[in-house]
């Protein structure tokens, strides 16, 4: 018998009845032969409802205190669909991240999984047993519970089926499976069959919601095979694999895109050697991430840096900044808010060059503005006027032949 690993998310057991159709999903999975693990996550927003109740209370919880308060959410959940699974017959014990041997860092709200105890969920397994752990959750070196941070039951469950050597890992999810754009914003996007590792680390960096980077990261690490897939729709999901296996012929398989970016310019700092490592430590040292960094030299020979962050970091970057002018030496400081960023990802840009010069004529002919850039071997990304944000992603879908009516056409022509 093989194992099996799946997910699913918050809108996917959002209800007595969604929990009911997990429960026969998983039964209908064991009807099948498989040993089925399923990690899931807490019921809506109820960890939405759990932070506002912690807010009402103090304006800034205990981070230990948080992570007891918020792991109750899923352990909620386990037991609501074993309950569902027993009333069809089926046995099934519920198990939180500690239980299920989920070995963490002693980080409370963003630890990193270090280890898994495979043999605590090995041994219900081989009594035929369906198994539903916590997502997002763990325990730390000393016992203390910890939580993964932002999408951390995506982690939950891919580590879970590389310690099980698992046959795959199925993410359920509200979409259907990955797309070559965020279908919301974007009406011709359509469903990939297949991504690579390597494409969907860099979309899910970028922006795209459907997978936690850290899960991606894992799944690569550990060569697990990971499906998404859709929790209410029985229709084939999307794989994501060593090397997409269909539809080579795509040199951009995707486009991210986030908005809600700022740019800030520092002119005239010192043109030493420290001066950019003291900056960034800086910065790190606040919890404040940057993205794209560009530096230019001055005709004083000093240096102007520009970077970008999320625009809710705006404040508190230049308040740190303020207080640190003597120490940095810089002139003056602006900033540029209204941005986003979108991006092209694919890994058949390495070996077809002029990918981003295609990419900057169509930002022209849309009369999009370029703000600054970035490349990777396998993506390119502008930072452009927040307004013309889905001007440029439209334009840069259909160039690229990501269109579903481009789909149509291209295997029209080899039929």
């Amino acid at each position: 018998m093989t194992t099996i690993v799946q997910k699913f998310g918050g809108t996917s057991v959002g209800d007595v009845t969604k929990i009911k159709n997990v429960a026969r999903r998983i039964k209908r999975d064991m009807d099948a032969g498989k040993k089925v693990v399923t990690v899931v996550s807490a019921m809506g927003k109820s960890t939405d409802s759990l932070v506002n109740l912690a807010k009402d209370i103090t304006d800034s919880p205990d981070p230990r205190e948080m992570d007891m308060l918020l792991t109750t959410g899923e352990q909620v959940t386990i037991s609501l669909v074993v309950m569902a699974l027993k009333e069809l017959g089926v046995d099934a014990v519920s198990m939180t991240g500690w239980q299920a041997g989920i070995k963490t860092e002693a980080v409370h709200q963003d630890a990193r999984i270090t280890e898994i105890d495979a043999e605590k969920v090995q041994k219900h397994l081989n009594k035929n047993r369906a198994v539903l752990v916590a997502g997002f959750q763990g325990v730390g070196p000393s016992g203390e519970i910890t939580t993964l941070g932002r999408g951390g039951s995506d982690t939950s469950a891919v580590a879970l089926a590389a310690a099980l050597g698992a046959e795959t890992c199925s993410i359920y999810t509200d979409v259907t499976g990955v797309f070559t754009a965020d279908p919301r914003y974007v009406t011709k996007a359509r469903q990939l069959d297949s991504v690579s590792y390597d494409e969907m680390l860099e979309l899910a960096n970028l922006g795209a919601g459907v997978l936690h980077p850290r899960a991606v990261e894992f799944a690569k690490n550990y060569h697990v095979p990971l499906i998404v897939r859709s929790s209410t729709e029985d229709v084939e999901g999307t794989m994501v694999e060593e090397e997409a296996t269909v539809e080579q012929n795509l040199i951009v398989r995707g486009l991210a895109f986030e908005s809600e970016i700022t740019k800030i310019t520092i002119e005239r700092l010192p043109n030493q050697f420290e001066t950019m490592p003291t900056l960034f430590s800086m910065l790190a040292e606040a919890g404040i991430s940057v993205d794209i960094i560009i530096q230019q030299m001055t005709s004083d020979n000093g240096i102007n840096v520009s970077f970008t962050l999320d625009t809710q970091d705006l404040g508190k970057a230049l308040d740190l900044l303020h207080n640190k002018k003597a120490e940095l030496c810089y002139s003056s400081i602006n900033h540029e808010s209204t941005l986003a960023k979108v991006s092209i990802v694919g890994s058949g840009m390495v070996s077809n060059p002029g990918v981003a010069s295609d990419m900057f004529k169509v930002l022209a002919e849309h009369e999009v503005a370029i703000k600054m850039v970035t490349t990777s071997e396998i993506k390119v990304s502008v930072v452009v006027p927040e307004v013309d944000m889905i001007t440029a992603v439209e334009g840069l879908h259909a160039h690229f032949g990501l269109d579903a009516k481009e789909k149509a056409k291209i295997e029209a022509i080899k039929a």
